[in-house]
């Protein structure tokens, strides 16, 4: 079975930048990874590179059998990236861009109620434009973006920015949810009270590089949540081949909007 993710000595560039300097890392189908490191130390870069939104220039990058430096958008349809801030339609309201989303990926829409009820996206507020949301319940629409389409590879950063304590204990369930259904995660964090027990390994990095590695807490049991809240997360369907790539979706047609930074749905 080939990894879900694999980089040999993997350079990007962000403007001549070397943002990420030679990274060497492979995470396991169903493994959780963390990464660690100070600012700048390559985190966002190699989830960014593992979405297919920052091109590799050298070295190898295969995601879910894709390879990356052949087509950077062959993994796109079973992988997905929660960045800092969200990029949702302002002039949708919760439902819409939640359906939009799953539907310009191409998944299966039937998951997304049971993700807005498991997101707390209910009653008035699930009709209410993402425009007028609170941080924090724009985080919880992304999210639930997440929920329902069912990636094989979920990639976090800095997921827990911006909930309060009780999303973030339902977080650290749905990521236990997902593993459990097979699913690889890969997650950067400032946070190690918070992610570290999600992990298998903790993997740390320094100027675009690894420079170590140690158990995470599932390594040794441990696990946030309680994946006995609700059904497991079934993860998506096989990767697709190496060379496949994703036809443009056009945005609804009233959805001239203000998406406003990252959640991208990769």
């Amino acid at each position: 079975m080939a990894p879900a993710v694999l980089l040999r000595a993997a350079v990007a560039l962000t403007e001549r930048f070397p943002a990420l300097a030679g990274v060497d890392l492979v995470v396991a189908q169903g493994e959780a990874v963390v990464l660690e490191g100070p600012n700048g130390a390559g985190k966002t870069s190699v989830l960014r590179a593992c979405a297919g939104l920052l091109p590799v220039t050298g070295g190898e990058a295969w995601v879910l059998g894709c390879d990356l430096r052949r087509d950077r958008t062959a993994a796109r349809r079973v992988v997905g990236l929660l960045g800092h801030a969200v990029a949702l339609y302002d002039d949708l309201n919760v439902v819409e861009n939640v359906r939009f989303a799953v539907r310009a990926m191409g998944a299966d829409a039937a998951g997304v109620d049971d993700a807005l009820g498991r997101l707390g996206l209910v009653g008035r507020l699930r009709r209410t434009e993402v425009g007028r949301l609170s941080a924090g319940q724009r985080r919880r629409v992304a999210l639930a973006v997440l929920v329902a389409r069912r990636p094989s590879l979920w990639l976090l950063d800095e997921p827990h920015a911006g909930l309060d304590a009780a999303t973030r204990d339902l977080l650290g369930s749905l990521v236990a949810e997902a593993l459990a259904a097979g699913s690889s995660v890969l997650l950067a964090s400032h946070e190690p009270e918070r992610a570290v027990p999600l992990a298998d390994r903790v993997v740390s990095l320094a100027g675009g590089r690894v420079v170590g590695e140690r158990p995470g807490g599932r390594a040794g049991g441990a696990q946030m949540g309680d994946p006995a809240r609700a059904a497991p997360v079934r993860p998506a369907g096989p990767a697709r081949p190496p060379g496949a790539t994703d036809a443009p979706v056009d945005s609804p047609g009233r959805a001239a909007a203000s998406a406003r930074g990252g959640v991208h749905v990769a």
